[in-house]
């Protein structure tokens, strides 16, 4: 047996099933995943220096609860629906949807959620999910992959002479913060509840 597979993910500890029934699981899990994601983006914090949305906890969590094939499959699910033009995105809205919201300043963070799931579920099938540390430390990486596209977007969108790290990196690290440790609380206490109903 493979590491991988002696590692699951907490989406792998509960109804456990077989045959036509796995299908069923992943769709129910998928379309709980996009509504997550949905409705994380549309909460705002009061925060300094802005407000923060909980779209980034969503993803994160997502992948690491999913593991890396279905955390991707669902964030690639949420960012269809958004395409299609559906108000699922934090700054997404009535006037403002679909393809061309996504093209915009936002597009290449969206990328980076689509990357970050699939890092995060991969490492927790390495186990980082258990414990504070190691998902910290995950958690870390995923903030890292979701901002690399975003700023990388935004200075081919309006140019390197702008001033792209104000823009796009450094109003958001507070609460990046904020809910990197909210996300290292809640995942392995997860696994805490899953070990104490086992036992």
């Amino acid at each position: 047996m493979s590491t991988l597979a002696a590692r699951p993910v907490l989406t792998e500890t509960f109804w456990k099933t077989s045959g036509s029934q796995v299908w069923l699981k992943r769709l129910v899990l998928v379309v709980a995943g996009v509504a997550a994601m949905a409705i994380a983006a549309k909460i705002r914090v009061p925060m300094w220096p802005v407000p923060i949305t909980m779209g980034t906890f969503a993803v994160l969590t997502v992948g690491a609860a999913y593991g890396p094939r279905l955390g991707l499959g669902t964030v690639l699910a949420y960012l269809a629906v958004g395409a299609l033009g559906f108000d699922v995105f934090a700054g997404s809205s009535a006037e403002k949807f679909g393809l061309a919201y996504m093209m915009g300043g936002t597009g290449g963070y969206l990328v980076g959620y689509a990357l970050a799931a699939l890092a995060l579920g991969w490492f927790a099938r390495q186990g980082w999910d258990r414990s504070f540390g190691w998902m910290a430390l995950a958690l870390f990486v995923g903030n890292v992959i979701i901002y690399v596209p975003g700023l990388l977007w935004l200075g081919q969108l309006f140019g390197w002479d702008q001033p792209i790290l104000a823009w796009g990196l450094w109003p958001f690290l507070v609460g990046d913060g904020l809910k990197l440790v909210l996300a290292a609380l809640v995942v392995p206490g997860l696994w805490k509840l899953v070990g104490n109903a086992r036992a």
